[in-house]
């Protein structure tokens, strides 16, 4: 099957290659206000079918282009038209810088060319593209929208809690998403209270959401992947913004170095820092809540320097150092910490029509859990990532894509036994990943095969994993779409697919002890392996309504769990479980004048085998829905009104039969089991997650309003609820105080912010 795929590849690359070169041109686009390039923007030749739209460094290339005058436009909604003459000879390679200028004022009715060529150009198969507008169409918090908030509508996605809740993404748990920042891998991308992550939304330029079926790029994890981009810092003058509410405050400022002009090159700064205190403010304004507080406290900060020549081509030094604390009085202190710095790079060679890319970054990520019996756990990654790619770009929007990852870890877990020994495992891996991904545009069909091979080096094992992607355009608006591949992972958590409420989930490498398969044989390797197969339509309604629908099916052949049933010292620490996940997400989003409608509902089944019996994991929601409306109105656009409301099923938990009185017999004969207290212990059903808890819905709204203050300044007044009816929502049950904890209550918010 390989041999086959890779000569698929192979074919396909050739036949690109082998198309007689005529003309090429290539440039970015640049926001001529700003600085920053415009990503997603249409580049067209007038009068023909011949364009293509610019990625997220404002680059564009069109290629085999017959000799001729043309007339290149460039449009982008809220810019005016920027039209290029040019005269074409063979075999020309042109560079074209085009710096668009934000209009006046914004037509009412745009239709948006870029968006629907990319449409039919692009696979796009269980991927959310996202920008900073799109998140702050939703609820914000004191005004603070976050991409954490917005992951939470993204059909195939399951929150379990706004209080230290995880995202699990179309039946994967959280150590099988990879989530990146500007090409590093973040181990934690979300704080304890479940209403923020580590990213600032004023910074992000663009964040990918892939759900499953991904193509070769990408790899080392079974599930889905987040890719985060920031954007540069402002290249023509000293910007910023000053925020505050009873949340947190914020501090955001950018500027350049060497400002942007008609030659392209400039260099330019951007920082952001945030700092919670609701730990604090809880006190005086939720007071009703919890006289003690609510225990989330986090600090955020994050740095970067951007250098960019005239060609495109660019070279970014970033940093940051992220950190979460959460302090329950007498039960548990919690706190983890992040810091990293890194470097990315793109280099647009004049004599080729290709793009060289890449980062390098090195991390360190430690947490720790300290409770009452005052024996804390810990566990700490740290490492390096390197990646560099390579993109040819062909003719009709075709392109061949490879590149290779290195990544070096060490991970160290330590914990106390039930003997008050301290345990751990220390481990150092290297992980090596080569790919080729081949793009070819053929009439209606497009299609994307790509395969990837995975070294884990302290396994040892090598895994090829072929992949596929493809779309067919029935028609101007419909269009079918799947995929297919294998994916693999090296890393396992400390959490238990089992455990409900757990903050602390650190990260262990595969172990290399022998471990036996459902069918009690030894496995091969510990090698946690996964297919997914992804099949969808999408349609364009009408120009403002689309209305996409997806189904999916995602087998875990073998998975690395905490074995929890071990008994005795000579039982594995580990067992093999396999799993499945199927179901069908539909998405319908409107955008018309002011007015923003995104419409999500998820059917979903999520299942284990740990070889004993089959069972639901504690995030197997079987409903999900989402509806975010938001509204902006007003003479000038500065009111902005955003709702969001959210209903899931329940999730299983495994019912209590009764408790008793135990004892753990450390001194043997001698133990006085008689007079003795023991311990309590529960005894629970026989049968993993046969309960189901209540569903779950909440009502978030918020409120804008912008006040113009000067030429690039403004401020900006809001008002926000969170959980707005007080919908008492379970968070989970206390069995031995039988004590249900709820989630986040009524919580309003008001907040205030300066840009200038």
């Amino acid at each position: 099957m390989i041999k086959r795929f890779l000569l698929i590849i192979f074919s396909l690359s050739i036949s690109l290659f082998v198309n007689a070169q005529k003309a090429d041109i290539r440039g970015t686009v640049i926001d001529k206000k700003t600085g920053e390039p415009m990503i997603f923007t249409n580049v067209v030749f007038r009068g023909t079918t011949i364009g293509a739209t610019t990625d997220l460094n404002g680059f564009f290339s069109i290629s085999n282009v017959a000799p001729g005058n043309y007339t290149l436009s460039c449009t982008s909604v809220g810019y005016d038209t920027v039209v290029v003459n040019l005269s074409l000879k063979a075999n020309d390679l042109i560079n074209q810088k085009i710096l668009l200028e934000p209009k006046a004022f914004t037509l009412g009715n745009i239709e948006v060319t870029a968006k629907k060529e990319e449409k039919k150009t692009e696979t796009n198969i269980s991927l959310i593209k996202l920008t900073s507008k799109d998140i702050q169409r939703l609820p914000s918090v004191g005004g603070e929208s976050d991409l954490a908030q917005y992951l939470q509508v993204i059909p195939g996605v399951i929150f379990t809690g706004d209080q230290g809740g995880e995202l699990y993404i179309r039946g994967g748990s959280p150590i099988q998403n990879k989530v990146m920042l500007d090409g590093m891998t973040i181990y934690n991308p979300f704080h304890s209270i479940g209403l923020f992550s580590v990213f600032e939304t004023d910074i992000i330029k663009n964040a990918n959401v892939m759900t499953g079926g991904f193509n070769a790029e990408n790899g080392g994890r079974l599930s889905a992947v987040v890719d985060v981009v920031t954007r540069d810092g402002n290249k023509k003058r000293l910007a910023g913004k000053i925020s505050t509410s009873p949340f947190m405050s914020k501090i955001l400022l950018e500027g350049p170095f060497k400002k942007i002009d008609n030659s392209g090159g400039s260099s330019s700064w951007i920082f952001d820092a945030r700092s919670s205190y609701l730990d604090k403010s809880s006190k005086i304004f939720y007071s009703y809540i919890d006289t003690a507080g609510i225990p989330f406290a986090f600090n955020d900060f994050y740095g970067k320097v951007s250098m960019n020549g005239g060609n495109g081509s660019k070279l970014s030094v970033f940093g940051f150092n992220y950190n979460d604390h959460v302090k329950y009085q007498g039960v548990s202190d919690f706190k983890w910490n992040n810091v990293g710095i890194g470097t990315n790079f793109v280099l647009v060679p004049g004599g080729s029509n290709m793009l060289i890319g890449g980062s390098i970054s090195y991390s360190d990520y430690h947490i720790a859990l300290k409770e009452a019996d005052d024996q804390p756990r810990t566990s700490r990654i740290k490492g390096f990532d390197l990646n560099t790619y390579f993109t040819y770009f062909l003719a009709h929007n075709s392109e061949v894509k490879y590149g290779f990852t290195v990544g070096g870890y060490t991970t160290d877990f330590q914990f106390f036994n039930s003997l008050g020994l301290i345990m751990g495992q220390k481990q150092n891996t290297t992980e090596i990943g080569g790919y080729i991904v081949v793009k070819e545009v053929l009439n209606r069909l497009v299609l994307e095969p790509s395969i990837r091979f995975q070294y884990y080096a302290s396994l040892p094992v090598l895994s090829p994993e072929p992949r596929i992607a493809a779309k067919f355009n029935l028609s101007e608006s419909i269009r079918l779409k799947g995929s297919a591949g294998i994916y693999s992972q090296n890393f396992i958590s400390t959490k238990s697919d089992k455990d409900v409420v757990n903050l602390f989930s650190g990260f262990l490498t595969g172990p290399d002890q022998e471990l036996r398969d459902l069918n009690g044989v030894v496995a091969k390797n510990n090698l946690q392996r996964a297919a997914h197969i992804v099949g969808g339509v999408e349609t364009d309604v009408n120009k403002n309504l689309e209305v996409t629908v997806e189904s999916y099916y995602k087998k875990f052949g073998q998975l690395i769990n905490l074995n929890r049933n071990k008994q005795y010292l000579t039982d594995p620490d580990f067992q093999i479980e396999t799993g499945k996940a199927y179901g069908v997400d539909f998405l319908l989003k409107y955008d018309y004048k002011g007015l923003y409608v995104w419409t999500g509902y998820s059917l979903g089944y999520v299942t284990r085998n740990n070889g004993d019996q089959i069972y639901p994991p504690h995030y197997d929601r079987r409903h999900n829905a989402n509806v975010v409306i938001s509204y902006t109105f007003g003479k000038n656009k500065q009111w902005q009104v955003d709702a969001r409301w959210n209903l899931g099923s329940g999730f299983p938990f495994t019912k209590t039969q009764g408790f008793y009185e135990f004892y753990n017999f450390l001194d043997g004969i001698n133990t006085n089991y008689t007079s003795g207290n023991g311990q309590l212990g529960i005894v629970y059903d026989s049968t993993l997650n046969s309960g189901r808890l209540p569903y779950y819905h909440r009502l978030d709204l918020s409120a804008k309003r912008i006040f113009k203050l000067g030429t690039n300044a403004r401020l900006e007044a809001n008002i926000s609820i969170i959980n707005t009816y007080n919908r008492e929502n379970i968070f989970y049950f206390d069995r031995v105080r039988y004590e249900r904890v709820n989630q986040l209550p009524f919580l309003p918010s008001a907040g205030i912010s300066i840009n200038f």
